[in-house]
């Protein structure tokens, strides 16, 4: 599948766009290891949260689905997991790969974790070195990538374990891991990271401390079900943002969407930019802060990323650097290396593809310089990743002439209605059979 955008005029919109990933998956299974019934609405019905939703099923997790958005899991209780009869596949779903290894690694069964092609190229050799501190023992190919054989019956003990880098995925594996081990289990992190899995443990009734940066928690503590109220995704949100950002003159609400603070790096760069993105009718949703984002049209100034501003937009980048293209002047980012290892390595994926719409672009090893300006139309190829996809696809509504995407078909990953919802707000664009 390719898509295909033609110059559009984007006009004054409100919008909504699909609940937020990161807590779908862990709505799924701390649900599934909590006493009760939790009831989840907003659910993510993207491929990838449904693939957790398939692999908890699959560990005797009772699950049901009242419409693509609701849904009421039925807790196994702590202990109350069961060995699956297949291997579990995740699809390409990161975030499910590395939470789910912590949360089998001290199950009384033995399971294996699998991905597609691309799931099954991503470094797993992070999580595998504190689960294996931990007690576990999980096996993987010769370079740390999956599949993951994780042995059952082991007794896991607590650890302190400084992340090497920040990772919300390798942070949160260490803390479910933790559930099921003897003493405290902590992690300090070198930047903030998105804290999703602390508040869910929380409002879960976990008792979680962190002081100075230091996260932990006593394992062994039950988990009471909750209702779940999934925001609007801020990731997602954020093609719409770019896409009025970049506009000659569009007003767009985007409502009901997370702000959680730990993720709102994408907002600052873009504020910082001289971006006009005001947040309305602040308010919570259970454990996470929500608000309306309004954003207009404006005349972006590139410059120096604040690297701080990193850990709280990693997903974002792909917005970031076409942004970045629509921009007056260079914009630098840097201490992204992060990118080289997510669905594709991303610096290099949004360097080609703004390179073959016109636009400059200098990489570095875990940076790049883009030279804003015009982009053109052209043929671009999306590396098979739903974020590269996306991005380059807005760019299209403001390029010289008409853009194709190539291999898109990941965006229902994370995205369903992607192209219905840019349409709502004036794109003009098309899938097409590659």
């Amino acid at each position: 599948m390719r898509f295909e955008v033609t110059p559009s005029r984007i006009g004054d919109a409100t919008v909504t766009v699909p609940g937020d990933k990161s807590v779908s998956h862990r709505a799924l299974m701390l649900g599934g290891i909590a006493d009760g019934r939790t009831h989840i609405s907003g659910f993510l019905a993207g491929e990838d949260c449904l693939a957790t939703l398939d692999a908890m099923r699959q560990l005797g997790v009772e699950v049901e689905t009242h419409s693509a958005t609701q849904l009421t899991v039925h807790g196994a209780g702590l202990n109350g997991l069961r060995a699956p009869e297949h291997h579990l596949d995740l699809g390409n779903s990161g975030t499910a790969m590395r939470l789910m290894a912590g949360l089998l690694a001290g199950q009384p069964f033995a399971t294996v974790l699998t991905g597609d092609e691309s799931l099954n190229s991503r470094p797993m050799g992070r999580i595998i070195t504190p689960l294996t501190r931990m007690g576990a023992a999980i096996e993987s190919d010769c370079d740390g990538t999956p599949p993951l054989q994780i042995s059952g019956g082991l007794r896991l003990a607590g650890i302190h374990y400084d992340l090497p880098m920040a990772s919300a995925q390798v942070k949160s594996a260490v803390l479910l891991a933790g559930l099921y081990a003897e003493g405290t289990t902590s992690v300090t992190e070198p930047d903030i990271t998105r804290d999703h899995t602390e508040r869910m443990l929380t409002s879960m009734g976990v008792s979680v401390s962190n002081s100075g940066g230091r996260i932990g928690l006593e394992g062994g503590q039950r988990l009471k079900a909750c209702a779940v109220d999934v925001p609007a995704d801020l990731s997602s949100a954020a093609f719409v943002m770019l896409a009025a950002l970049i506009s000659e003159n569009g007003d767009v609400l985007i409502e009901g969407v997370g702000i959680n603070p730990t993720r709102t790096g994408v907002i600052d760069i873009l504020r910082s930019m001289g971006g006009s993105i005001e947040l309305e009718n602040e308010r919570t949703m259970g454990a996470e802060p929500v608000a309306d984002i309004r954003v207009r049209a404006s005349a972006l100034q590139g410059g120096l990323v604040d690297p701080e501003l990193v850990s709280l937009a990693i997903d974002e980048f792909p917005v970031l650097f076409v942004a970045a293209a629509t921009a007056s002047g260079n914009t630098e980012f840097s201490g992204i290396g992060e990118l080289r290892v997510k669905e594709s390595d991303r610096i290099a994926a949004m360097s080609a593809g703004l390179r073959a719409l016109g636009v400059q672009v200098d990489e570095s090893a875990d940076g790049a310089v883009v030279h804003g300006g015009m982009l053109s139309g052209g043929v671009v190829e999306s590396q098979g990743d739903h974020r590269i996809a996306m991005a380059l696809a807005v760019g299209g509504l403001v390029a010289g002439d008409t853009v194709v995407v190539d291999d898109v078909a990941a965006v229902e990953t994370s995205f369903p209605g992607f192209c219905e919802c840019l349409r709502s707000i004036g794109g003009e664009i098309s899938i097409a059979e590659q």
